[in-house]
């Protein structure tokens, strides 16, 4: 599981585990340091994807269903001891999604929470009609990159930095151009979905996300763009959030 998952602090007595997917490009390590800034009720488990650091001699995964597979297979165990939420940004809502689905399918299991950030639900018209960006040339992808932001500068004035970087986001943009799945015809969940934004991003179709389950649902806009987390004042809020809700979780379930 370690190859999988970053893990800072275990702690075998949490009640519940908080299951982080990156953003795309993204690696382990912002959501690891969130395990350090909540409290000992939550253990966070950060999805490591294949291609990134530890994994960089791994080829990266070609479908979201290979992601799926991989992690659903790995921290099954995991998931089946205690109760679990999930957490993704952009590319990791996507992720989000498709694990929840699988899990609900497969093993009929449901998290206690979605937590859901940057990203129109993936079978909402807004979302099919994003353009592409996996097939852009050197000089366009900059130049979203910087649109984007995000990336520190760092990464984007070091050409051999970004030699690393960019067939890593590029692999992911690549699998979700290619993710697609149905409207739900019902809600396939109960649990409480939350929805996080940026008010200074682009449009998303976060009231999509609502079809996925018939257990609370809301939206939350924060000041920023689309790396609007990194924020130090919203990542407090959005962590407050989450504590909240995940302290009170195991109660709504009795």
């Amino acid at each position: 599981m370690d190859k999988v998952i970053s893990c800072f602090g275990k702690r075998p007595d949490a009640a519940t585990r908080l299951l982080c997917f990156p953003w795309a490009g993204g690696g382990s390590i912002h959501y690891a340091r969130w395990g350090n800034l909540v409290n000992s009720a939550i253990e966070v488990y950060s999805v490591r994807l294949s291609g990134r650091e530890g994994r960089a001699k791994e080829p990266f995964a070609t479908s979201m269903q290979q992601i799926v597979k991989e992690v659903a297979d790995t921290l099954l165990p995991a998931l089946q001891e205690k109760s679990f939420a999930l957490f993704g940004h952009s590319f990791g809502a996507m992720a989000c999604y498709a694990v929840a689905e699988y899990l609900k399918k497969v093993h009929n299991l449901e998290p206690v929470h979605i937590f859901l950030s940057g990203a129109s639900a993936p079978y909402s018209e807004t979302r099919l009609q994003a353009p592409n960006r996996s097939q852009m040339s050197d000089e366009e992808f900059l130049h979203w990159m910087k649109t984007v932001g995000g990336t520190p500068a760092e990464i984007l004035d070091n050409p051999e930095v970004l030699k690393l970087f960019v067939p890593v986001l590029r692999a992911d943009l690549k699998v979700i151009e290619h993710f697609r799945c149905p409207k739900p015809d019902k809600p396939f969940l109960s649990c409480p979905v939350s929805c996080f934004d940026g008010k200074q991003d682009i449009p998303h179709d976060l009231q999509a996300w609502k079809d996925i389950t018939k257990g609370e649902f809301t939206i939350q806009m924060l000041p920023g763009s689309h790396f609007y987390l990194k924020d130090n004042a919203n990542e407090k809020i959005i962590l407050d959030y989450i504590t909240k809700h995940l302290e009170t979780a195991d109660m709504d379930y009795l």
